[in-house]
This record gives C-alpha cells, sequence and structure tokens, in this order.
C-alpha cells in the first residue's frame, strides 16, 4: 500500500538534504569553459553515479548497520543531530563556502568527485536514505525500501533538470535568490531533523 504522507515526507528530506538548488551554481562553476555536450555527459554522469550510491545504501544500510553493531534507534538519533548540523550549516551558509571551497580545486572531470561524491550523496543524502529506507521490517519493508528508491529518483530526477538548466536558473535566481531558496531548505530539514530525533527517542523508551 503507498503510503502517500511518508513519499511527500521522502521526497522533501532528499530534496532538502541534497539541495539541487544550491548544486547548481556549484555545477556551472565546476563545468566552465565547457561545451554543452560536455555539460549534459558530466549531468548524466554525476545522477547515475550518485544515485546508484543511495540505490546500495537504501539496500543494504540496516545490514552494514547491524555488521557494525549500530542500533537503529542510535542511528537515528546520530543521523538526525547530523542533519540538524547541516541545516545550520545551510542557514548560515557554511555549506555554501565549503561546497565553493570544492569548486576551487582543477577538476578536469568532475562527475563523480566531486560532484557524485559528496556533494550530491555526501553524509547528509546517505544518512536520509538509511533512515527513511529503515522504519518497517519484512513486506512492509520491503515495500518502502522500494518507495524511497522511487522517491530518491524522483529526486536525482530534479538534480539533473537543474544541472541541465543551471546556468538559466543562475541567471534567474541571482546569488540573493539561492541564497534565500537555501536558508528555507535549511528551515525546512531542521525541522526534519528534530522529527528523526524524537522516533529515536521514542524506540529507545519502547525497547527499554
Amino acid at each position: 500500500m503507498i503510503d502517500t504522507a511518508f513519499l511527500i515526507t521522502s521526497f522533501v528530506t532528499l530534496l532538502v538534504i541534497i539541495d539541487p538548488f544550491g548544486l547548481a551554481p556549484m555545477f556551472v562553476a565546476l563545468t566552465k569553459g565547457m561545451t554543452p555536450r560536455a555539460r549534459r555527459i558530466i549531468a548524466f554522469r554525476a545522477c547515475a553515479v550518485a544515485t546508484g550510491i543511495l540505490m546500495l545504501f537504501a539496500w543494504l544500510g540496516e545490514t552494514l548497520l547491524d555488521t557494525i553493531g549500530i542500533s537503529m534507534p542510535a542511528f537515528r538519533v546520530a543521523g538526525g543531530a547530523l542533519l540538524f548540523l547541516t541545516a545550520l550549516e545551510m542557514l548560515f551558509e557554511r555549506r555554501s563556502k565549503r561546497r565553493e571551497d570544492k569548486v576551487e580545486e582543477d577538476m578536469p572531470d568532475p562527475s563523480v568527485f566531486p560532484l557524485a561524491i559528496p556533494l550530491i550523496s555526501g553524509p547528509g543524502a546517505i544518512t536520509s536514505i538509511i533512515l527513511l529506507s529503515e522504519q518497517q521490517s519484512g513486506a512492509e519493508g520491503l515495500a518502502q525500501v522500494i518507495q524511497v528508491i522511487g522517491v530518491m529518483i524522483a529526486v536525482m530526477a530534479v538534480v539533473l533538470a537543474m544541472f541541465l538548466m543551471s546556468g538559466f536558473l543562475e541567471r534567474l535566481l541571482g546569488k540573493t535568490g539561492i541564497e534565500v531558496v537555501t536558508r528555507l531548505l535549511g528551515m525546512l530539514l531542521a525541522a526534519l531533523a528534530v522529527e528523526f530525533i524524537l522516533d529515536g527517542l521514542r524506540d529507545f523508551n519502547f525497547a527499554s
């Protein structure tokens, strides 16, 4: 059964943490001077690699945590804290500064690094995909993983669209517009991070 509320929450979470609008200017800077065809190839390759990485963690995230000996409630609390710190960075523009530092490096083909990793499928995105995929078990859990992967692919389609239209969007929004969008997304992410932490604490209480 498709849970519309869960799909919306998952989409907003991944959209906010991956932040396609914030990535667009980075893509422009990383592909400066390249032909439109070369830009398209890099955009498709970066999104494909990032999709594969996130899909892997959606399927194997809980298994990996079990192997290491980390419980899901503990990971939810830690993941929520990590996402909250990311939200603070977005609100105070520290995230953009860190991304710009990566862009300054000379990268002839930036599709895998730094675009796919860590700008698209960074720690925040990996944490989010694991948290969203491991909230249920059994048949319902499998259906949930499939839904999360579907939502993730939809978000990656938005990222690809932003990359392909990055030059136009940068001119349309301008620096101020991009900063406003980033701060609004940061506010949403902070609220979602608190929800992850509260869910983890509730799970601790049920387990004790």
